[in-house]
């Protein structure tokens, strides 16, 4: 599976499916690093939150309002913090084992990894700010 990253740098389409441990994904046209937002799903989920970079896990589902008020944040968050956060999606209607495996009672639930292990948890939308200080204090 591989996903279309758009460089906030130049606005190069490049699709990304594997990025080697120790690395991050940069744009094939001028080389700045990529906003790193992927879709993940049961199979993949293992290898996505493995990353030297945080990474936050974001459960939702389509007809979830306040996954959708969210949604845009996490975009944000990627783009401004291209190379230093790796932003995970998963649809938890297409995709129900990982979200039972860490008992998610709720959507939005986002966990935050890091090196590979559950650091944080925090539930329901709120502000980028709140996101952003949880991120860097966790």
């Amino acid at each position: 599976m591989s996903d279309l990253l758009t460089c906030a740098a130049c606005g190069a389409k490049n699709r990304v499916t594997v990025v080697p441990a120790g690395q991050v994904p940069s744009c094939a046209r001028c080389g700045a690093a990529l906003p790193w937002l992927i879709s993940g799903s049961d199979a993949s989920f293992v290898g996505d939150v493995q990353a030297d970079v945080p990474v936050v896990v974001d459960f939702w589902a389509p007809w979830c309002g306040p996954c959708r008020v969210i949604g845009p944040v996490l975009e944000d968050l990627a783009r401004e913090r291209a190379g230093r956060l790796k932003i995970v999606k998963v649809n938890v209607d297409e995709h129900p084992r990982a979200p039972g495996e860490y008992a998610v009672q709720g959507i939005p639930t986002l966990l935050l990894f890091r090196g590979g292990e559950l650091v944080g948890r925090q539930v329901g939308a709120v502000p980028k700010a709140t996101l952003s200080a949880w991120i860097d204090a966790t």
